[in-house]
């Protein structure tokens, strides 16, 4: 990794858990006010899924199930369904949360060597779980568990290797990364909503004029600045249709592709002009909501669930002074969809199989999805037919805006996603001057072909 990053490892542990018990006087999510915060278990609308995770026999003593994940992945919401979770059933939960930019090297070490978490996380990606995940050595099949029938199918095709599910989608696929923005500075300022790049960087220099920074970003995390990327993957299948395909069977290069190409020189381009600000190599974020209550950003790339959490750090900021509108770089106008997203997947070698089991199931029931969607602000539709809907007109309006769709190639393509934090180190190297985008794009290449091979994929064997 560059040395510009400066993530803090975190590590939640059991302890953690009895202290969120602690704070909030007994039962975690107790509350006088609103009955999304009750406990799930006590849920009217509870299924199936609360008395068998609970554990309809007697409570297990002295069981503690491991669960790595990334940051970001694991909400406090569900944290506070573990707490709930080891209340019903004596399962203690030890969330183990590893930095973005370690968690990948850090997981495959543990499963190679045969010394995998109970349950860990994952993004999902039917090409990504096979060839770098090998779930069908790795994981335990989920596909007769009970809340299988619940989940969207576009979703769990994603977590599925030869007609079996391995893994549980953690987070809302329904969510896009876009641009989000101050809808109060662009109505002061006259702007519209930006259909190309060059309409987009005239309203980045108006808002510069005025001593706005115009984007928020945070490349210290290593992990956000990379989705500008990737997440224009519509932009190119859109110039170059069948694009995805070629790649995926050795026919293309990405090195070869102009569009990638204007996409990586654009993400330079802003931040030489000063779109990004002067913070935007040690921005964290997990500082979003508060930095853009200030009024001192005007956009950032974050899903639908800003605005609430803005919200939540200044009430005077209300949810829908955030809209939304697509990545223009490339001069894209396609909506970039993913059904893939954070997921949990259950090792295989686990010696607390159906305790982990237990937990998905209780993860998710009827109450427990309720209670996540109500508790996580960018959750609006979780990926599964129990769970509830919140999407406000702002959102819905972002989404009508767009009628075409397009998969972000993290998702379409093969090899892609799994380097992630490598194609964040090479894009910092570009933003830093030390790479050009053609060098990038070789990179990518590379260690595609590399992945390739060690998958022994006959496109490129």
């Amino acid at each position: 990794m560059k040395k510009s990053f400066r993530v803090l490892s975190a590590f939640l542990t059991v302890g953690m858990l009895a202290s969120f018990t602690a704070c909030s006087g007994g039962n975690p999510m107790a509350s006088s006010n609103s009955p999304a915060s009750a406990t799930p278990a006590a849920s009217s609308q509870a299924s199936a899924g609360d008395s068998s995770a609970a554990g309809s026999a007697a409570k297990q003593e002295n069981v503690t199930i491991t669960f790595m994940a990334s940051q970001d992945w694991v909400q406090d919401a569900e944290i506070k369904l573990g707490a709930e979770f080891e209340k019903q059933t004596g399962i203690k939960v030890d969330y183990q949360i590893i930095p973005s930019n370690q968690y990948t090297s850090l997981l495959m070490t543990k499963l190679n060597a045969g010394e995998g978490p109970d349950i860990f996380g994952n993004q999902s990606g039917r090409f990504d779980i096979q060839t770098q995940l090998n779930v069908e050595k790795n994981a335990v099949d989920l596909s007769s568990e009970s809340w299988v029938g619940n989940v969207d199918k576009d979703a769990a095709a994603e977590l599925s290797v030869n007609g079996k599910l391995y893994g549980q989608p953690m987070g809302d696929v329904s969510a896009v990364w876009a641009i989000a923005y101050n809808k109060n500075i662009f109505k002061s300022l006259g702007i519209e909503i930006p259909k190309t790049y060059s309409d987009f960087k005239a309203a980045c220099a108006k808002i510069k004029a005025k001593g706005i920074t115009p984007i928020y970003e945070c490349v210290s995390d290593g992990w956000h600045h990379t989705l500008w990327f990737p997440e224009m993957g519509p932009a190119a299948e859109t110039a170059t249709p069948g694009l995805a395909d070629n790649l995926n069977n050795n026919k293309a290069k990405m090195a070869d592709n102009q569009t990638m190409q204007t996409v990586l020189s654009q993400i330079k381009e802003m931040a030489t002009l000063g779109y990004w600000g002067d913070n935007y190599m040690s921005n964290k974020y997990a500082d979003t909501p508060k930095n853009f209550a200030t009024g001192k950003y005007a956009m950032t790339v974050a899903n639908q669930g800003l605005g609430a959490d803005i919200n939540k750090v200044d009430p005077k900021f209300k949810v829908d002074d955030v809209g939304y509108f697509v990545i223009p770089l490339a001069d894209n106008q396609t909506l970039n969809v993913n059904p893939c997203g954070p997921s949990r997947f259950i090792y295989k070698n686990s010696k607390n199989v159906d305790a982990a089991k237990k937990y998905l199931e209780f993860m998710a029931s009827d109450s427990s999805l309720k209670y996540l969607t109500e508790n996580v602000s960018k959750f609006n539709k979780l990926p599964y037919s129990n769970a509830p809907s919140k999407y406000s007109d702002t959102i819905k309006e972002f989404y009508a805006r767009y009628p075409k769709t397009g998969t972000v190639y993290q998702t379409a393509v093969k090899y892609l996603n799994p380097q992630w934090t490598e194609m964040g180190s090479d894009i910092s190297a570009l933003l830093l001057g030390e790479e050009k985008p053609n060098e990038v794009l070789k990179n990518i290449d590379k260690r595609r072909a590399e992945q390739a091979k060690t998958a022994k994929d006959p496109a490129w064997n």
